[in-house]
């Protein structure tokens, strides 16, 4: 236990004095605790753990192929296109996404059921691809779940031990229940929407996709309101971007078709037979 306490304090310390660096973001200089190679650790440690919790993965790999493909279409023309991203659409009905530290980012079948193009996927993605250039996971965590639990959870202290269980424990939580600050929010929805731009997609899907969210909420409150600011707040800066600095894109991609293929015909093949036979009835 002695040992594991000086263990604690030596990378407590040693985090402390890890000093600044520039948000690749936001081009400020900002406090960080953790080099990069962390995110990367704590990731590929709690990602597969993160992924279970949250129902495991959807069992179609052509979906799965179809969501990580757009992804690293995405990744490939974001601040940090040298990260190993990895996208899972995840077994759950709950409407949300997630980003672990490191590139590991997670999308509820219950928020890809809402969604209707391409386009709008490519702006949870890369909204969540915004959080984990700028690592805003980590300094939300630090925050939340508290510094010396965040470097226990780096740092695996007691291997399979309870205080191992116990610092990953809070950050597995932390992650599900994580409040990223409003300035945190509006950077990676606009640097989101930069990335579909760069990558080829319709700017107007993340408009389209915070108006989708805004209906639902109207019907319920919905899970992913609970993590992220209502989109209301967001709409007007979206759409002042797009109209003074994407304007002129004209032919980028909307992709109704490909999502409806790979994914809603997956999720909702009930309702893609209804519709087929709706749509010969009016002929």
């Amino acid at each position: 236990m002695r040992t594991e306490c000086v263990l604690l304090l030596s990378l407590l310390l040693t985090a402390l004095a890890s000093g600044c660096a520039v948000n690749p973001v936001t081009g400020q200089e900002e406090l960080m605790f953790f080099g990069p190679d962390k995110d990367v650790e704590l990731g590929r440690k709690y990602g597969p753990q993160i992924e279970k919790v949250l129902g495991g993965r959807f069992p179609d790999e052509n979906l799965q192929a179809y969501v990580n493909r757009v992804g690293q279409r995405l990744a490939r023309v974001c601040h940090r296109p040298d990260i190993a991203y990895h996208f899972t659409a995840v077994r759950q009905k709950q409407i949300n996404a997630f980003a672990v530290p490191g590139g590991y980012i997670y999308i509820t079948t219950g928020l890809l059921e809402k969604l209707e193009t391409e386009a709008q996927l490519a702006a949870i993605l890369g909204h969540e691809i915004g959080h984990v250039v700028a690592r805003d996971t980590m300094v939300a965590l630090s925050r939340q779940i508290g510094m010396t639990a965040l470097v226990a959870a780096s740092a695996g202290v007691g291997g399979r031990g309870s205080g191992d269980l116990t610092a990953g424990a809070a950050f597995i939580s932390g992650v599900l229940s994580l409040q990223y600050s409003r300035d945190d929010e509006k950077d990676a929805d606009l640097v989101g929407l930069s990335y579909m731009v760069q990558a080829g997609y319709d700017p107007n899907g993340m408009v389209e996709t915070m108006q989708i969210l805004q209906e639902l909420q109207t019907i319920r409150p919905i899970e992913f309101f609970s993590t992220h600011p209502n989109p209301e707040s967001r709409l007007a800066y979206l759409q002042e971007r797009i109209g003074r600095r994407y304007a002129m894109f004209a032919e980028l991609k909307t992709g109704q078709d490909e999502y409806r293929q790979n994914v809603l015909a997956v999720l909702l093949p009930n309702r893609d037979r209804r519709e087929e036979v709706e749509h010969v009835a009016q002929k």
